[in-house]
């Protein structure tokens, strides 16, 4: 599919008093290997190929509050050497952005959900020899457990030594603990599980809220079986996490995208029976 217009990466709704715009970074094939018995989740997820991969997107957030211009994750960067042959690149953050009148300069806050690769890797890039942040005057924001307490920290090689390393050395990282406020009606809701400082993207706007999940799920079979949990994640933390958020959400009748969902990804989780459901919306 050709990607290059706008209306095929970019899609932008009002929530409330903010714009809020999904922009698609790229989509590649990605193998989740859910905790549950093989033939189970095949019926679930039946576009799975013979290898168990799924095809997912890379969705990223922009929201534009009162005062600030918020990006929400950083994408696959360019290039992105650490990613498969076969992936397909849109034009990319920046392009999106632009679309939008957002210039790298007008940002002011970037939100990190948390700190695996095609999250952290469009955090900076090289310009005259040296490495800078891709938004000059943006503070960037992550959870104090997914670069502290990282051992990938300790590892210059690493695509979160490269980026929030460098980040930290320009004085541009803040680490943030718990659920943390940015500006009013925005805050970072600490859910982990997928990593140790995972974190949600919550706006609260004139009476409507949006809720960014990041990877509190990679497909939406897994609202209605929430301890379907890919392999390496810390399984009770990523339940107690999704419980807590979709609780919160549904309550609200929240809009919710999450990172990997097709483009552009908009639905709201309904109840259904004792568990819940994903509708799109």
């Amino acid at each position: 599919m050709d990607r290059s217009a706008a209306s095929h990466y970019v899609d932008t709704r009002r929530i409330g008093d903010t714009t809020v715009s999904i922009v698609l970074d790229g989509s590649f094939r990605w193998a989740p290997d859910i905790q549950v018995p093989e033939a189970e989740w095949r019926r679930a997820i039946p576009e799975a190929d013979d290898a168990g991969r799924i095809p997912i997107d890379v969705n990223l957030a922009h929201l534009r509050v009162e005062g600030s211009s918020i990006v929400i994750d950083l994408g696959l960067g360019d290039p992105a050497p650490s990613w498969p042959a076969g992936l397909e690149r849109t034009p990319g953050m920046l392009a999106g952005l632009a679309t939008l009148g957002v210039g790298p300069e007008d940002v002011t806050h970037v939100l990190i959900t948390h700190a695996h690769g095609d999250h952290v890797e469009g955090a900076t890039t090289e310009r005259g020899g040296e490495r800078v942040p891709v938004f000059p005057r943006a503070r960037y924001l992550i959870n104090r457990a997914d670069w502290a307490d990282s051992p990938a920290r300790q590892r210059p090689d690493s695509v979160q030594a490269i980026h929030l390393g460098t980040l930290e050395r320009l004085g541009r990282l803040d680490l943030v603990d718990g659920d943390h406020e940015v500006v009013p009606g925005v805050a970072m809701l600490h859910a982990p599980g997928e990593s140790a400082g995972h974190s949600v993207v919550r706006l609260r706007s004139a009476g409507e809220s949006f809720y960014f999940l990041g990877d509190l799920f990679h497909h939406t079979c897994e609202v209605e079986h929430l301890e379907w949990i890919s392999r390496g994640r810390d399984r009770e933390r990523a339940r107690a996490s999704r419980e807590r958020v979709l609780a919160e959400a549904v309550s609200g009748r929240s809009t919710l995208v999450f990172s990997h969902r097709p483009f552009p990804g908009w639905g709201r989780v309904v109840r259904a029976g004792a568990g819940y459901r994903w509708e799109q919306a």
